[in-house]
């Protein structure tokens, strides 16, 4: 159970390193398609063609990261899962995803199945109607060169995660003499290029299947309309505080499950994908088309995220102890305005979501109802985070079709119910929000420290050097592996500026520092001597 929990919670981590990508690279692929809009800059700055150059080669550079997302995700999987050696496992990942691929490409040329078999012309030929030519040849896709089967980023993920297995086994492996040279971390790129390829033969002999039981459950999610909308909002918050909300996210984001579109005669899987595509490749995307891929992204979280968690920032600072509202003061406002600008949530949800599960299922359940509005009044804003930054670029800049309004006018409902909902709860069960713990709990207004000194401190709440077996990050969150988990000081840690204390499992624990995480588990590791 150990390695299991521990596996799962690096998988889910690993999957942020080219989310986080994505994401900036999202952002700039909106403002580029909105400075190439005239409807947005006019006609006469759409003519300047050198600009337009410009911003054309930006939007290059944006689609062809997320025209490569299979391959970045094998990476960050191989990554991620790891025990040693990161570097040997990524480069055995770029191996082993490749090979997959050739695997599969031979298994489907055996069965005579090659693109010109798969044309739509030599299909409708062979009795296929034209629907049927389109949807069959959507199986199919050409990746880093080679024919396959469209597996997108799921593909990736089983290259990296299989990789991993094989380089966890086999890194220190040490070979006969005469061919000692070869064991070790060279024998990982060895065996995976060995394995992969026939990795590569069974999915292409079981992925029709498997492809069959993503389109019922994606059909599934698109039939429930709404509802679907609802069901992901209300499970993406609840999964919070596992972690585990990275990996429905993805699912989503890049599988069948989020939707399929047939976009300049290639096909297009998942609503982060569908809605980046129609960015670049401006007017080949029906709105229809788009807005049914938005419905699980930024659009659903902009009223919580903007109005809605700001405002229960306010709650709670109200309802603090006045000799506590300093330190409560400081710690909400840092948190509300990560969660009005960037969508970083979990500094303001850590503050009440293991103090009381009845302020959270209403969270839950507001936010599942904010995504299944925004798909009831037909928004059109992507992107992943939620916040100011993704209503500005991808809906004001957008134009009104984007319906981005009825974001803001939900928000200004959400921010009246998040208050007086979160006051009343707070102050009618005595909630022990920040700056309301009892006595004996209370983190004391105590003198700031030096860097150097919080750092020490956070270590020390870590159990000690000793104690510490793993230290990574995510977007807000401090993820360490312990050997000990009764040597781990939670008074210690909040005391370091910790928003909260997750104890994951038996072995692994998580402090939500929010957006300067990074900063930290940059300054541990480098206390803890730690290179790789």
């Amino acid at each position: 159970m150990k390695n299991l929990g521990t596996k799962i919670h690096g998988f889910g981590k690993a999957l942020m390193m080219p989310i986080s990508v994505i994401a900036a690279a999202g952002i700039f692929l909106g403002v580029a398609a909105a400075l190439q809009n005239p409807a947005v800059t006019g006609d006469a700055f759409a003519s300047i063609t050198s600009l337009q150059i410009v911003i054309g080669f930006i939007r290059q550079v944006a689609g062809a990261l997320f025209a490569n997302l299979p391959l970045f995700f094998a990476l960050a999987s191989a990554i991620g899962l790891a025990s040693a050696e990161k570097p040997t496992a990524a480069f055995a990942a770029v191996i082993g995803f490749i090979s997959m691929h050739v695997g599969v490409k031979a298994t489907l040329t055996a069965q005579g199945i090659t693109p010109a078999t798969i044309a739509i012309p030599a299909l409708m030929q062979s009795g296929m109607s034209q629907t049927d030519a389109l949807m069959y040849a959507a199986e199919f896709t050409q990746t880093l060169g080679i024919f396959t089967y469209n597996m997108s980023v799921l593909g990736g993920v089983i290259a990296g995660v299989i990789t991993a297995m094989l380089h966890n086994r086999f890194y220190t492996i040490e070979l006969p003499t005469a061919i000692a040279f070869f064991g070790g971390r060279r024998f990982v790129p060895i065996i995976t290029v060995i394995c992969l390829p026939l990795v590569g033969v069974g999915l292409a002999l079981i992925w029709p299947t498997i492809g069959l039981g993503i389109a019922w459950v994606g059909e599934l999610i698109g039939q429930s309309g709404q509802y679907g909308a609802f069901l992901y909002g209300f499970s993406e918050r609840i999964l919070i505080p596992t972690g585990l909300h990275h990996i429905l996210n993805e699912t989503v984001r890049f599988t069948p499950i989020g939707g399929v579109a047939t976009i300049d005669n290639q096909t297009v899987i998942g609503a982060l994908n569908i809605f980046n595509m129609s960015l670049t490749h401006p007017g080949l995307v029906s709105d229809e088309i788009v807005r049914e891929a938005t419905r699980f992204l930024a659009q659903g979280k902009i009223p919580v995220m903007m109005f809605g968690l700001p405002a229960a920032a306010l709650a709670m600072y109200h309802c603090a102890r006045p000799e506590h509202k300093k330190r409560v003061k400081a710690l909400v406002l840092a948190g509300a305005l990560a969660s009005f600008t960037t969508g970083i949530t979990e500094p303001l949800e850590f503050c009440f979501i293991f103090v009381s599960p009845l302020l959270y299922l209403l969270h839950a359940a507001l936010s599942g109802l904010s995504f299944m509005l925004m798909s009831a009044l037909e928004l059109m804003i992507g992107n992943i985070q939620g916040g100011a930054i993704d209503l500005l670029v991808f809906g004001v800049l957008g134009g009104m079709k984007t319906h981005w309004y009825f974001a803001v006018l939900l928000g200004l409902v959400y921010a009246p119910v998040y208050y007086f909902s979160f006051r009343y709860v707070i102050r009618r069960m005595n909630v022990e929000t920040p700056g309301r713990e009892s006595e004996e709990q209370a983190v004391s207004d105590a003198p700031s420290v030096s860097a150097d000194e919080r750092i020490k401190n956070i270590i020390s709440g870590l159990g000690g050097e000793s104690n510490i077996q793993d230290v990574d990050c995510c977007f807000t969150r401090l993820r360490v592996q312990v050997k000990d988990m009764t040597k781990v000081v939670e008074k210690m840690l909040l005391s370091t500026g910790a928003n909260g204390v997750k104890q994951v499992n038996e072995f692994n624990v998580q402090v939500i520092y929010g957006p300067q995480v990074e900063k930290i588990a940059s300054e541990v590791k480098s206390a803890l001597g730690v290179t790789v």
